[in-house]
C-alpha cells in the first residue's frame, strides 16, 4: 500500500462535492505527493478516475472498506 501526504474526508458528501474537494486540496499540493480521499457517494467511483484523467493527476488506487471507497491520487506536474 502507498504512504499517502495528505488526507480528506468526503464520507457523506454527495456528487460533485468529492471530486470538488479532492482537487481544491491537489491544488494546494506539490507534484508528486499523494492525496488519500474518503469517500461514500456511490458515484465517486466514477468520478473520481474521471476527474484524474482530465486534469493530469495519477488514480494510484480504488478501495472499497465497508461503505467508504478510498481513492490513493498522485499530483500531477501541473
Amino acid at each position: 500500500m502507498t504512504a499517502w501526504d495528505v488526507e480528506i474526508d468526503a464520507a457523506g458528501l454527495l456528487c460533485p462535492l468529492p471530486v470538488l474537494r479532492a482537487r481544491k486540496r491537489l491544488l494546494a499540493m506539490q507534484p508528486g505527493q499523494v492525496l488519500r480521499v474518503v469517500a461514500t457517494d456511490p458515484a465517486s467511483v466514477i468520478d473520481m478516475p474521471h476527474f484524474c484523467s482530465q486534469s493530469g493527476d495519477t488514480l494510484l488506487s480504488s478501495d472499497q472498506d465497508g461503505a467508504a471507497w478510498l481513492f490513493l491520487i498522485r499530483k500531477g506536474s501541473a
